[in-house]
């Protein structure tokens, strides 16, 4: 039975929110784009204790007080110890320690200068506690500096450092493996001949699992034969891997026989097709091995279809369950006329521009193929056309997904 987008994103939702996500310890700095499994606390207190914001003179606060006799200079990581009185200033560089009881930090733009001599500026207004960046200011000893779930980026790895964090604990990345079926399918670095063409769903599907920061797992090509798509398929569902993505073999040909080898082999089929363009004939399930669920998903064999089916079904719900940044959504003014004439969710490729006026302008004027990666490369997002909308044309207003 065919089921709505709206019925097949929730089924797919779910399943995702049941995954048992395990965790790792790593080096902090190969954490870049990692999901943290745990909060990180600060050791110390941060800053470690008070020091100067800019560079100037620090003195003991007295507003009768305009020039200061310079006892020293303190720069950053070269503390000295001076016993200053009212009348004493020490010349201070940005991040330095402050000496003991000065509570205030002039900025060197401020005052005058002369030998070790310090007179402050006419038109200079300063006052206690100024320019000081105060021990824990920042953080407090044993406070979360990163929380849980963050995904993690260069300024957090910062922050980590700062705390002396040398391993995080992360979640693993999910493992994906990437199977390719059709008799018609041969390696890229073989020239087509006759009805042949080049694999190339497989290596979309990789970079974009790459580009998740997940393992994309290649399992070949595998022909239109039922007893070899069972042994392939049987040795990834019984493989370590997270996730099993298919391509091709699941609609209603004479050998589309990806369905049937999926429950012949336990898969728990959850739908089967959603009323969607491109990519309708899909198939989503989960398979058990031990204590492990492991997600299908059997795409259509047009590279479109299958690319499309994993942005809106596959992007989304990892980016979610990794609280990572999701693809960026906007609303932009059609330009041209499109030709929709059933109830299904459309998304179709678009080229997606701000104009001048700042406002999002949409077109496509290109095939909407679902076998034309060319056309694919060239567009920058996806419309969404829902079920309800009929031909929409120029001037309308719909949602775009940049990709």
């Amino acid at each position: 039975m065919m089921i709505s987008f709206e019925e097949a994103s929730k089924i797919i939702g779910n399943a995702f929110r049941q995954l048992n996500l395990t965790t790792e310890k790593i080096p902090f700095d190969k954490a870049l784009h990692r999901t943290l499994a745990e909060d990180v606390l600060a050791d110390i207190d941060l800053p470690p204790f008070n020091n100067s914001a800019m560079d100037g003179i620090a003195i003991r606060f007295n507003d009768k007080i305009r020039k200061w006799k310079i006892a020293g200079e303190i720069s950053a990581g070269n503390y000295d110890s001076y016993s200053l009185d009212e009348n004493s200033a020490v010349s201070i560089m940005t991040g330095a320690k402050l000496p003991e009881y000065c509570n205030t930090v002039i900025p060197i733009e401020d005052i005058d200068v002369n030998g070790n001599k310090a007179v402050l500026k006419d038109s200079a207004i300063f006052k206690i506690g100024m320019s000081i960046r105060k021990k824990g200011s920042d953080l407090s000893k044993n406070e979360i500096a990163i929380p849980k779930n963050t995904y993690l980026q260069p300024r957090h790895l910062a922050a980590a450092a700062s705390c002396g964090k040398v391993e995080l604990k992360v979640f693993k990345k999910l493992q994906i493996g990437v199977l390719a079926t059709g008799d018609e399918l041969i390696p890229v670095d073989e020239k087509p001949t006759g009805d042949k063409i080049r694999l190339s769903n497989t290596y979309a599907l990789l970079a974009s699992i790459n580009e998740l920061s997940m393992t994309g797992i290649n399992l070949g090509i595998v022909t239109d034969k039922k007893e070899l798509l069972l042994q392939n398929i049987a040795e990834a569902l019984n493989s370590e891997i997270d996730i099993l993505i298919t391509t091709g073999g699941v609609s209603v040909g004479k050998f589309d026989y990806v369905k049937d080898v999926f429950e012949e082999l336990g898969v728990d089929i959850k739908f089967w097709r959603a009323y969607i363009k491109p990519g309708k004939p899909i198939v989503f399930g989960a398979f058990d091995k031990g204590n492990k669920t492991k997600l299908i998903f059997g795409l259509p064999g047009n590279p479109v279809s299958s690319l499309v089916n994993f942005e809106i079904f596959v992007r989304e719900n990892i980016n979610k369950i990794f609280n990572q940044p999701e693809r960026e959504r906007v609303k932009a003014v059609l330009q041209n006329d499109l030709k929709k004439e059933d109830k299904k969710r459309y998304f179709m490729r678009g080229i997606l521009i701000k104009n001048n006026d700042g406002i999002y302008e949409v077109s496509s004027a290109f095939s909407q193929s679902s076998g034309n990666l060319v056309e694919m490369s060239k567009a920058n997002c996806l419309m969404i056309i829902e079920e309800g909308m009929i031909n929409p044309i120029e001037g309308t207003e719909i949602e775009c997904i940049m990709i």
